[in-house]
């Protein structure tokens, strides 16, 4: 994250009057840079991976995703090498933060540990669980004028993006997950990826009085999934749980932070332009729900929702140490209208 990005985030969540901001290093319309990126890429593939590279904008494939392991259209990192491989790279890197980046490749890494700890035949294992099975879809012709759209997508990632004239008009869904959501190594040696998007959330809950937790944990039982994954546009009904405006001050900075955790990982234009849509529809009618158990290491699951966007976490399978995160626009992913 570069320090225009840090200062940015840090204004966003700290203040309630967002200001209009255009970075001087042109950080606030990243679609730019992708287009470039992705123009270079493409040319470096071969001419069969172009093929499987590029849809149309209007192509069925384009909200076509999800984060399981599973065979996916487009170009694998595993089919590239050298000066294709890097451009892919650099291609991925144009959608994120430097912080983002860093959660994919972690996040990638994961999927050597569970090559290790699952059973079966070594061939089927290193086809299913592979650092390199993460594969790039473009959707429609990258320019720096017209719309077009691309995609970075393997088990626990799903990065989808939509940019209009230089400028990113859809990020979502952006779902990142992790499995195992923690590796203890011993002392000074444990890796939680995702970790402090449980840590904070859960300090809220601990820190509520009896009338907050009545409002914020809405059952002892946690569902086994997020709604609604791979679906085109949110599932979602009501929001539930303890408002914003409910919070006290110590709980506000805390969801503030956690809201960070969150945006923190995208270009500088986007965490703008996600936080000043939450200003716009209200902090303080945002509500925060909390399913399942409150200790650490036991299944749980929570749901923040407001006017314009919906997150969702859940951490149930593998006796709670595997993790589901997602942000979603409600007004619509995949620059569609809500419904389409």
């Amino acid at each position: 994250m570069n320090t225009i990005h840090k200062l940015m985030l840090l204004t966003l969540l700290s203040s309630p009057l967002l200001p209009a901001v255009s970075a001087e290093d042109g950080s606030d319309r990243p679609g730019v840079a992708m287009a470039a990126a992705a123009v270079k890429f493409r040319s470096l593939v071969s001419n069969d991976l172009k093929k499987k590279l590029s849809y149309d904008f209007d192509d069925p494939e384009r909200v076509n995703w999800h984060f399981i392991p599973r065979e996916r259209n487009g170009v694998g990192l595993w089919d590239l090498e050298g000066e294709s491989r890097t451009a892919a790279d650099d291609l991925v890197k144009s959608g994120l933060s430097a912080a983002g980046y860093l959660k994919t490749l972690q996040i990638r890494s994961l999927e050597e540990v569970l090559y290790l700890f699952e059973g079966g035949e070594e061939e089927v294992r290193r086809n299913r669980r592979h650092t390199h099975k993460y594969y790039i879809t473009l959707f429609g012709e990258p320019a720096e004028k017209g719309t077009w759209g691309w995609r970075f997508e393997g088990h626990h990632l799903s990065l989808n993006f939509v940019i209009k004239d230089g400028v990113i008009v859809s990020s979502t869904p952006e779902m990142l997950g992790t499995n195992p959501a923690l590796i203890d190594a011993g002392p000074g040696r444990s890796l939680r990826v995702l970790g402090r998007r449980e840590d904070l959330a859960r300090e809220i809950l601990m820190t509520c009085d009896d009338k907050q937790k009545k409002a914020m944990w809405i059952s002892p039982d946690a569902p086994d999934e997020m709604r609604g994954p791979g679906e085109a546009q949110p599932v979602v009904g009501e929001a539930v749980g303890l408002a914003y405006g409910q919070m006290s001050p110590d709980q506000q900075k805390l969801f503030r932070e956690l809201i960070g955790e969150y945006v923190k990982g995208m270009p500088a234009q986007v965490v703008r332009d996600r936080m000043q849509a939450i200003e716009k529809g209200g902090m303080d009618s945002i509500r925060m729900g909390w399913w399942g158990d409150a200790e650490p290491n036991k299944r749980h699951h929570y749901v923040i929702q407001g006017s314009t966007f919906v997150i969702e976490y859940n951490n149930t399978q593998n006796s709670a140490n595997h993790v589901h995160s997602i942000w979603r626009n409600l007004a619509g992913d995949f620059a569609l209208p809500a419904g389409k």
